[in-house]
């Protein structure tokens, strides 16, 4: 028999949250909760269904679904009479959000924010959607509630189908894959490039999002094969993305995504992930071509993420997609107003130059600023840049998502560091530093890592497996610049806890995304597929790799046999959707080079041959400097003759020690 349903208390209790996204929604008439057990409980004590609400700060379409129906008193009420409502912020609990997601995709065929699910009260969907307008939301509320009341066990049977349904989703990929090694690779190349648009760059048609993981897979394997056809594909894409409307042309940092094929028009909202994984790649493509954009975009994108995305040290989530409610109300233009910024002839030339065309390349008549091609007058440009830019501050601005995530902020702190040495700005590298100390000071609580924080204080939510591995590579990565013990210590606890309690302990290779000790949902996530960001066990692969040749033994040893069994784990992907796993490919060209290790015996604050290692280096290389026996790669090698030297090795063979940066660049081109 249903008990009882209680009364719902006339509470909003989203004030409280660590979450913009949720405090956005405080003033809401809707009685919302944040995902709790003692939300569930409620919802059990009422004998009601639970409507989960997934979305995030800068998503356009939650914005206009909260202004149409959670501000509305009609839908309200609804909500509060016959639901239990939460909401939720999918970036603070990806682990929510991909369960629901894998169960709306299941059910509707697509996903896509804002997701709407209706849960029974201990957390089986039976219903799941995104976005409705406000009559069919409704609608819908009075379907599900009729349905709930009179169809009870319609939904008992419906949830249950769809639970087992989720488990056999999350089983993890089949076993037999190939074997991890230089020919996987290359079909694996031949196929991401085989899908290449040659005509607009990148993959697929529109939307088309910046494919920043296969970037740098490809440019591993331009390093390891010499072959043009990775590089080519990479300077298309890289060179149509920078030119195009989804790169700020005035400040520097990547949109979301284009919503046409050819990189025009973004969907404005600036992420922080995007801008740190393009980084890397970019800094990658300048550090391997010395291409005047590739540096200036890297130069650029690391400036936004420095100058705006900072707070207490660390880099907060995202920029949002509207202003005032308008969607790139802050970063469109007419030739009217660049006139009026600019003077006639500037303005003028600005039209032609960054494409502000009279009927508009976006909506009513505006443009979004491209860049064709660089122009010839160099001062003028930076004149008109400036001043534009200087004019478009005194806009109304987007919001800002101030929430600073774990993972996030690791890709950053990674970014920054590599960026450091191909621009030679060591503040980059200092920005990096603070970052790690900031999050490893706040996040780390109790020996374990939390997902996120506000204002500087730290979130409930426990980390996953993406934070703990994009964290160890970022201080893996600061490790080997600074050789700071500190970081090395730090990502192996992250790697110790991340063996313990995220690794299946029934299947060699496999992950979980939730450690064994997290807040039990109606399945555990295990998806190796990248997304948006790379996989959790693609990035706490590429960490393991890593710290197999920087830590210690017996810790080393640990950290080679799971790194070998997370890819031997994912060779089907890499097998039979590689563009699914950029961060797999990036990863395993890294691991059939050996990795190549690069130890320079030197004074590591003032040495040529250390300073040409860190840029001849391939992607995914190790490199260390400093005396003899300072670091494990180190061990028993010195300077010769007083002269600083380098040794390279491959895997465990290693090749004879050189002296010159010439000599270095020949070691590390014999593999080519």
């Amino acid at each position: 028999m249903p008990r009882t349903r209680g009364v719902s208390p006339r509470v909003n209790e989203l004030g409280a949250a660590t979450s913009p996204y949720l405090r956005q929604h405080a003033d809401n008439p809707v009685h919302w909760r944040q995902w709790t057990p003692a939300a569930l409980a409620e919802a059990a004590e009422r004998d009601l269904p639970i409507l989960l609400s997934v979305g995030y700060a800068a998503c356009h379409w939650c914005h206009v679904m909260a202004h149409e129906s959670f501000a509305d008193d009609e839908v309200a009420s609804a909500m509060n009479a016959g639901f239990v409502c939460i909401k939720v912020d999918r970036e603070e609990r990806p682990d929510l959000d991909a369960v629901y997601m894998n169960a709306t995709v299941a059910m509707t065929g697509q996903g896509g924010w804002p997701m709407t699910c209706f849960l029974t009260p201990d957390g089986r969907p039976f219903f799941c959607g995104t976005y409705y307008p406000k009559a069919g939301l409704l609608q819908l509320l009075e379907a599900v509630e009729e349905t709930w009341r009179n169809r009870r066990a319609e939904v008992e049977r419906a949830s249950d189908e769809i639970a087992t349904e989720l488990r056999s989703m999350s089983s993890g990929l089949p076993g037999g894959g190939p074997a991890l090694d230089p020919d996987l690779c290359d079909s694996a190349v031949a196929s991401v490039v085989g899908d290449e648009d040659s005509v607009n760059g990148g993959f697929g048609s529109a939307p088309k999002f910046p494919p920043s993981a296969l970037l740098e897979a490809l440019l591993r394997s331009h390093e390891r094969t010499g072959a043009q056809q990775p590089l080519a594909t990479v300077e298309r894409t890289c060179t149509a993305m920078a030119r195009g409307g989804i790169y700020d042309q005035l400040a520097g940092g990547f949109a979301r995504y284009s919503v046409d094929e050819a990189w025009v028009v973004p969907h404005f909202e600036k992420m922080l992930y995007d801008n740190a994984l393009l980084l890397r790649a970019y800094g990658h493509w300048a550090r391997r071509t010395v291409n005047p954009l590739a540096l200036r975009v890297t130069r650029e994108t690391a400036r936004f993420i420095v100058d705006a995305l900072s707070a207490g040290g660390m880099f907060t989530s995202s920029l949002d997609a509207d202003t005032d409610g308008v969607e790139g109300l802050t970063y469109a233009w007419t030739p009217a107003q660049l006139a009026d910024a600019l003077g006639e002839d500037d303005g003028n030339w600005a039209a032609t130059t960054f494409v502000v065309t009279p009927g508009g390349t976006f909506e009513n008549g505006t443009s979004v600023l491209q860049l064709p091609v660089d122009a010839d007058d160099g001062d003028r440009s930076e004149r008109v840049r400036a001043r534009l830019a200087r004019v478009r501050a005194q806009r109304p601005q987007p919001g800002r998502d101030d929430k600073v995530i774990t993972s996030w902020n690791g890709l950053a702190i990674t970014a920054l560091a590599e960026a450091s040495h191909v621009l030679g700005e060591p503040e980059l590298l200092d920005a990096a530093t603070a970052c790690a100390r900031a999050i490893v000071d706040l996040h780390v609580v109790d020996g374990r890592l939390r997902r996120a924080s506000l204002g500087g204080v730290v979130g409930g939510s426990a980390a996953t497996l993406e934070d703990h591995g994009a964290l160890a590579t970022a201080l893996l990565t600061l490790h080997q610049i600074t050789t700071d013990q500190r970081w090395l210590d730090t990502a192996c606890l992250l790697l110790d806890i991340a063996l313990d309690h995220f690794a299946d302990p029934a299947r060699a290779g496999r992950w979980f995304d939730t450690a064994d000790d997290a807040e039990a949902l109606v399945v555990r996530p295990a998806d190796p597929i990248d997304g948006a960001t790379p996989s959790g066990a693609a990035l706490i692969a590429e960490a393991l790799q890593l710290a197999a040749h920087l830590a210690p033994s017996p810790h080393a040893d640990r950290y080679q046999a799971a790194a070998v069994a997370a890819l031997n784990a994912a060779t089907p992907i890499l097998a039979r959707a590689p563009r699914s796993g950029g961060h797999w490919l990036a990863v395993a060209e890294a691991a059939v080079r050996g990795p190549i290790q690069i130890a320079v015996a030197c004074d590591p604050g003032d040495s040529e041959l250390l300073a040409a290692a860190r840029m001849l280096a391939p992607g995914g290389a190790v490199v260390v400097g400093g005396a003899v026996d300072s670091s494990e790669l180190l061990a028993g090698r010195d300077r010769i003759g007083g002269r600083d030297a380098a040794y390279v090795c491959r895997g465990r063979v290693c090749d004879l020690p050189v002296t010159t940066p010439g000599e270095l660049a020949t070691a590390l081109g014999a593999a080519v």
